[in-house]
């Protein structure tokens, strides 16, 4: 978001509807119709990093290893809303489309192919019955969840990503449609947290509401009500477990619609002070101003190291605007 309007109702009302027209996939400049492909082949464009320096003042404890922009024609490219780290170097990348990109980001050495594919069991579903974006996975069983924005829907999905069950928790019931179950993540208790994008309140307060399930939140168990409080202006967007036990939560502003800019934070919550109809504080830990070479991240995944760091990757959803792009950041803890 911009920030505050002080010129009165009207006004704030027309602002308001700029910046949701701005926000809104491919509202403003969308890309030029090309012929369906199948191509799938997948590259990555490195982008020059700006001077340790300028990083050290914005990433704090992080180490930026690497910006690439991805590029495909497949026609399930883009949009990607969600990340998830399966092990052994693979990334699944999922998109507001409903589609999914199973790939191996650089540096991994000989790499198997990029895989597209679709968690909709009919193609061209109205754009509310198909918006993933969300994600979350039990490393153990290969198990993945996706939260569904619009219908504010939770699915459970076999490692194949073979649909299994889909609800719509009375808990999330009334959040905006398009500021639904934006940041979705497994504990290793066994709780999930789903983040609304929406804001509890003002702006200002940077508060979201939130909902705890004592399980998986597909099936039967209890589910309570609760407020993120995260930078204020900023909203989640995703979030995964650090091998500490501490929940990463990334969160994005529009800084500017016209062209559209972006800037981010990293955040840290503990999950011990996730207590229903309370507040989980979160404390920032890294600014990806628009200073970086940012765009409207999305997605983040989680990849313990074998020499005792974590490897944290973000993805960017494009939009389908040319004005965006798909980035990929490599950052070390």
């Amino acid at each position: 978001m911009v920030g505050n309007v002080s010129n009165g109702p009207q006004v704030r009302r027309i602002t308001s509807l700029i910046l949701l027209a701005a926000i809104a996939p491919g509202t403003l400049v969308r890309q030029a119709a090309v012929p369906p492909s199948l191509d799938p082949r997948l590259t990555f464009t490195a982008i020059p990093l700006p001077s340790q320096k300028l990083l050290a003042r914005h990433l704090g404890p992080f180490r930026l290893e690497g910006v690439w922009q991805m590029h495909s024609r497949h026609q399930r490219f883009g949009s990607y809303s969600a990340l998830l780290a399966l092990g052994q170097g693979r990334l699944l990348a999922v998109s507001d489309r409903g589609d999914t990109l199973h790939f191996s980001p650089p540096g991994g050495g000989t790499a198997p192919r990029p895989v597209f594919g679709t968690l909709l069991r009919k193609a061209g579903q109205y754009k509310p019955l198909q918006d993933a974006e969300s994600a979350t996975r039990d490393p153990l069983s290969g198990t993945v969840w996706i939260g569904w924005e619009h219908v504010n829907a939770i699915s459970r999905h076999s490692p194949a990503l073979v649909r299994r069950r889909i609800v719509m928790p009375a808990a999330m019931r009334g959040w905006s449609g398009n500021s639904g179950a934006e940041a979705m993540v497994r504990l290793r208790d066994g709780r999930f947290a789903v983040l609304a994008e929406a804001f509890a309140g003002s702006q200002a307060e940077g508060a979201h509401p939130g909902v705890l399930f004592s399980g998986d939140p597909t099936m039967k168990g209890r589910a309570a009500r609760f407020v993120f409080q995260g930078t204020p202006r900023f909203s989640p967007t995703d979030m995964a477990q650090l091998p500490d036990g501490r929940v990463l939560v990334l969160m994005r502003r529009l800084v500017w619609p016209f062209p559209l800019r972006f800037s981010g934070r990293l955040v840290v919550a503990d999950p011990a002070d996730l207590k229903p109809g309370g507040v989980w504080h979160g404390r920032e830990v890294a600014r990806l101003t628009s200073t970086l070479p940012v765009d409207n991240f999305e997605g983040l995944a989680i990849a313990p190291r074998a020499d005792g760091r974590v490897t944290v990757w973000l993805i960017s959803d494009d939009n389908d605007a040319v004005t965006q792009r798909t980035l990929l950041w490599k950052l070390v803890l």
